[in-house]
């Protein structure tokens, strides 16, 4: 008997392998894809300086807020690995935990086809034009390659895959330096900041037009915003490879370094450029900026650093796609097929799933334009409600009188932040726009189908639905068809398409 709790006691240490320095940098990884370098020309396409700077300022808040409640859930529940769907379905209830991790897995692996798009996009910088727009069929095929390269680089387990994901995230984080310092240091007049701070003038020299009201102002960056922090809940979902206290420490690192970074990206060029002169930017804005004041070399130095940050994020994301559905597996939450593992202990079988989709989905991108932009988005809001679950169960342990009363987080403290992190995510949903969240539904109803099967797999002799769960999943379906049908008669609004 001691030697069977000695190797199960190996085994469990075997799978903590990732420290809070290979954590933090998963963590930024996942947040620094290629978004990074056009947030200039992202967040002025719509608001001027001063609008900016509140937006930050509402997203700062609200990020610290959400990051702070993955880590007091790490903390007094850190046997809940996986935890982005764990807790809703802790919380709430199998069919909406269920849900959570299927959005959330989608998203990821569309979000890992955007990732191929963009990359494309950046290789035509030097092989004009064989990879123009990022679907042209040379794209695709290279594209293709390499998401089956990366899922087989993958399997061969984490500890080579932390290792290189490190290197890339180190190395991605040089240009971005270099342009901070370039535009700081070299370029930077702070009178020109000031020219329209609020966006209310008219200059045609400078291509500045009124921007209109200042909220509007704010709104219209909220998803710009959100694109660049989606990955901060990376080392929740690996928490399986790590204890408690080093995915909350990881996760609030990885808060901090990012938020400096971005707030600097895109404020800066603010004192080089004007606002509609950085909303006319080609993409990456970043790249056009630094070739304008130091020549084409600049050009090239952030398309290459482009091309290394998605690789980097590429990689770990590849890596978040099969964590979740094996870990939902392994309860129940998912069909019982994902949770089978390889020789490396990597989740083989949900991997190669999640490769096929996205193959499928890269397949979408060759026939279809502005079509993908719209599901790219939808699929970057089917994200929100991961993060609203996992702040309302915080809410509902305190609520509910469970939280430890030797946590190392105060009562007090935890409750300002799960019902601020609430708030946070449904003001998010709201500056995205109800519409999306009806077209997002069309993704929960597919899932349903899987929710079936896992049914049928843990209560053979139950009914497929529960009272609530029937309510629900019609409330789903209902909602997926009139989504559906605004995107297919053209009546859903304009979205920001990420870069």
């Amino acid at each position: 008997m001691a030697i069977k709790k000695q190797a199960r006691a190996t085994k469990a240490q075997a799978t903590k392998q990732f420290g809070v320095l290979a954590m933090t940098l998963l963590v930024i990884s996942a947040m620094f894809g290629g978004g990074v370098f056009n947030i200039p020309q992202n967040m002025a396409q719509s608001a001027a300086l001063g609008a900016i700077l509140i937006a930050w300022m509402i997203t700062g808040l609200g990020i610290f807020f959400l990051a702070r409640t993955f880590q007091i859930l790490a903390d007094v529940h850190p046997e809940m690995t996986s935890g982005i769907y764990m807790y809703s379905r802790t919380g709430f209830g199998k069919l909406t935990g269920f849900l959570i991790a299927w959005g959330y897995w989608m998203s990821a692996a569309f979000g890992n086809v955007g990732y191929a798009v963009l990359l494309m996009d950046a290789l035509n910088f030097f092989f004009p034009p064989y990879f123009k727009g990022g679907n042209s069929w040379q794209a695709i095929t290279v594209a293709s390659v390499i998401i089956w390269a990366l899922s087989i680089f993958v399997m061969r387990g984490v500890k080579g895959t932390s290792v290189l994901n490190s290197i890339g995230t180190v190395a991605k984080f040089i240009p971005v330096v270099v342009f901070i310092v370039v535009l700081a240091f070299f370029a930077f007049n702070h009178h020109l900041m000031g020219s329209d701070f609020w966006g209310h003038l008219r200059d045609n020299a400078l291509q500045d037009k009124p921007l209109g009201d200042i909220f509007d102002q704010v709104k219209s960056t909220m998803l710009v915003t959100l694109w660049m922090y989606i990955g901060i809940e990376g080392a929740v979902v690996m928490s399986d490879k790590a204890d408690g206290r080093t995915v909350g420490r990881a996760t609030f690192l990885g808060f901090i370094i990012a938020t400096v970074l971005f707030v600097l990206v895109s404020i800066i060029p603010f004192g080089v450029f004007s606002q509609g002169e950085l909303a006319a930017m080609a993409a990456p804005s970043t790249a056009s900026i630094l070739k304008a004041l130091v020549g084409p070399w600049g050009g090239i130095f952030i398309n290459v650093g482009v091309i290394i940050a998605l690789l980097s994020s590429w990689l770990v994301w590849t890596l978040l796609v099969a964590e979740l559905p094996w870990a939902c597996a392994k309860d129940g939450t998912f069909p019982e097929f994902f949770a089978k593992t390889n020789a490396n202990g990597v989740a083989s079988h949900s991997l190669w799933v999640s490769t096929l989709v996205m193959q499928a989905a890269m397949l979408l991108v060759f026939f279809s334009n502005n079509a993908w932009n719209v599901m790219l988005s939808i699929t970057g809001v089917v994200i929100l409600p991961a993060y609203i679950g996992s702040a309302a169960f915080l809410w509902k342990v305190l609520a509910t009188n469970c939280y430890p009363q030797k946590a190392r987080f105060s009562r007090a403290g935890a409750l300002v932040t799960s019902v601020l992190a609430t708030l946070y995510g449904i003001w998010l949903v709201y500056a995205a726009g109800l519409s999306f969240i009806l077209v997002g539904c069309a993704i929960y109803a597919i899932g349903l189908l899987v929710f079936i099967r896992a049914r049928k797999e843990q209560s053979p002799d139950q009914p497929l639905f529960t009272r609530n769960e029937g309510l629900l999943a019609l409330l789903i379906v209902i909602a997926a068809l009139v989504g559906l049908w605004m995107l297919f008669t053209g009546h859903l609004p304009q979205v920001y398409q990420p870069s």
